[in-house]
C-alpha cells in the first residue's frame, strides 16, 4: 500500500515548477511506484496561458478549484473549466489551457511519468526510462 499526503510531497523533489513560472505540479505517484500511471496535483497560476501537446502520453484532468478554459488546437473548440469538470486528452490533443483564476487540477498520466520530464518545444513530455 502506498500512502502519501500532498503536504509531504510538496516538501521534496516531487514538487516541480515550470521554468516559465506558469504552473506547479506535485507528482504524488510516479512510474517508480509501479501503478502503471502517475498522479499529480497541478496548479496553473492565475492569468496564465499554457500550450501543451502530450504526444507520448494520454491524460485525464479533473478541476478541483478555479476557472479557466481549454482550447483544442485541432479544431478550435473551447470548453469551460470549473470545479467538477473532467477533460481527457485521449487523442494526444494539441491544446491551450488558460487559467482565469488559479486552477487546481488532479491529473493522471499514462504511461506514468518519472518526475524528471520537462516539456519540449511542442509542449510534450519525452518518454523517460
Amino acid at each position: 500500500m502506498i500512502v502519501r499526503t500532498l503536504h509531504e510531497c510538496e516538501q521534496n523533489a516531487r514538487k516541480v515548477t515550470s521554468p516559465d513560472g506558469k504552473w506547479q505540479s506535485v507528482r504524488m505517484l510516479l512510474k517508480e511506484d509501479g501503478m502503471g500511471y502517475s498522479f499529480h496535483i497541478t496548479t496553473i497560476f492565475a492569468e496564465q496561458e499554457c500550450q501543451f501537446h502530450y504526444q507520448n502520453h494520454v491524460e485525464s484532468v479533473y478541476c478541483i478549484a478555479g476557472e479557466g478554459e481549454i482550447e483544442s488546437r485541432e479544431d478550435g473548440r473551447v470548453y469551460a473549466i470549473k470545479p467538477g469538470t473532467l477533460y481527457n486528452l485521449d487523442q494526444h490533443d494539441r491544446h491551450t489551457l488558460r487559467a482565469f483564476t488559479e486552477l487546481t487540477l488532479a491529473c493522471v498520466f499514462n504511461p506514468p511519468v518519472t518526475g524528471q520530464e520537462v516539456h519540449n518545444a511542442e509542449g510534450a513530455y519525452e518518454l523517460v526510462e
